[in-house]
């Protein structure tokens, strides 16, 4: 069935991420009283993921108001049980989180082939309802595209995320020497010898206050939350947005994006992260470093730089520091073997979880049918 629809979308730059959308269920078809028959239920409404699939695409193909389910066809002396009408499938990209427009949670598509039915089509007239057909399910739903990679980026303008994934990947995201060059999410692929495949998010920058949508703001903390782990960039010889804003030192940066992430969700600091130092080609790098990786060690003795107000009330434990530059090439491959073995050994804490997990519900289950075996026969009387 060709549905019809017409999306309401929110859009920044180029990028669509965010629609809102009508969808109803086909209405029921009328049954036959004088012969009992039963009309045929309205068609369903169905969100499916499929790889290749844009909002834009949505957006294009469905240029009406609504998506609509068929009606279900009336019950006659030649049908008496009336056919269903027929579905309506919308097609949307892999990574869509779906809610009621009252922010109702209803289910998040993962994966190519993902399915969500969104609205109910209506029951078809019988005898239990006087033989008239029902209504089908009617609302507002909000789809709203996370993006899922393995690691996302994540830094302040002009950090050198997009040199990096360009460097790391074969992804080839806009690259400027001023701020907010990247105005969408650019996703690459790391290919290793083995023919391990690793995606790596380059995600719009952050600036201060970005937890409150000043900036990007929630359009780059969403996409954060389906990353499996987080690598930081920064430069190591700090950071000023513009003439009218504060220099931070990298270890400031550190603290205003680990502020930002937390205020946004803290759940995200609970994420695995590495940190990469960018531009260590620059004049005075090495001591810059040296001195940001003591303070990491130390954070407590060096917050008073910051406002305290400006102090997350977490610190984020980085698995390495990694010092880098991407103008040179300079620990590029040694960041790559670290992503990788970050990630690997994640994978490998998470099979070995699931694998206490069965074992106790095993050992439950056998205690369970144990203590049924030793309870004492009932007592009976002569």
């Amino acid at each position: 069935m060709v549905c019809a629809g017409r999306a309401l979308l929110r859009k920044y730059g180029n990028l669509i991420d965010n629609l809102r959308i009508l969808v109803k269920g086909g209405p029921g078809g009328m049954g036959l009283p004088r012969l009992g028959g039963e009309g045929g239920r309205g068609g369903d409404v169905w969100v499916v993921a499929k790889s290749g699939v844009t909002m834009k695409h949505i957006k294009d193909k469905f240029p009406q108001k609504r998506f609509v389910g068929g009606v279900g066809v009336n019950s006659s002396v030649r049908s008496l049980k009336g056919p269903s009408g027929a579905d309506c499938q919308v097609d949307v990209p892999v990574g869509i989180a779906i809610t009621t427009d009252d922010g109702t949670n209803l289910g998040e598509l993962d994966k190519d082939g993902d399915k969500l039915r969104v609205a109910r089509g209506g029951l078809g007239g019988g005898f239990r309802t006087e033989f008239l057909p029902a209504k089908g399910q009617k609302r507002i739903i909000r789809l709203d595209m996370k993006l899922i990679a393995d690691v996302g980026l994540v830094g302040f303008p002009n950090a050198g995320k997009s040199s990096l994934l360009s460097s790391i990947s074969h992804a080839k995201p806009q690259i400027a020497d001023y701020p907010f060059t990247t105005v969408q999410p650019e996703v690459g692929k790391i290919m290793y010898p083995d023919y391990k495949q690793i995606s790596v998010a380059d995600l719009p920058g952050l600036i201060e206050g970005a937890h409150i949508n000043r900036g990007m703001g929630h359009k780059f903390l969403k996409h954060v939350e389906r990353t499996k782990q987080l690598l930081f960039v920064v430069d190591v010889s700090g950071f000023q947005l513009s003439v009218k804003t504060p220099f931070r030192t990298a270890f400031e940066t550190v603290q205003l994006l680990t502020l930002e992430l937390e205020l946004y969700k803290e759940e995200l600091l609970d994420k695995p992260a590495l940190l990469a130092v960018n531009k260590m080609d620059l004049p005075e790098a090495e001591d810059e470093f040296q001195e940001l990786v003591k303070q990491l060690e130390n954070p407590k003795d060096h917050l008073h730089t910051l406002p305290e107000k400006l102090v997350p009330d977490r610190q984020i434990n980085f698995k390495q520091i990694i010092p880098i530059s991407v103008a040179t090439n300079q620990g590029i491959e040694d960041l790559t073997r670290c992503i990788r073995r970050s990630l690997d050994e994640e994978a490998e804490l998470e099979i070995q979880q699931t694998a206490k997990e069965k074992l106790r519900s095993l050992h439950a289950l056998t205690s369970q049918s144990v203590s049924h075996k030793l309870l004492p026969p009932e007592h009976t009387m002569d």
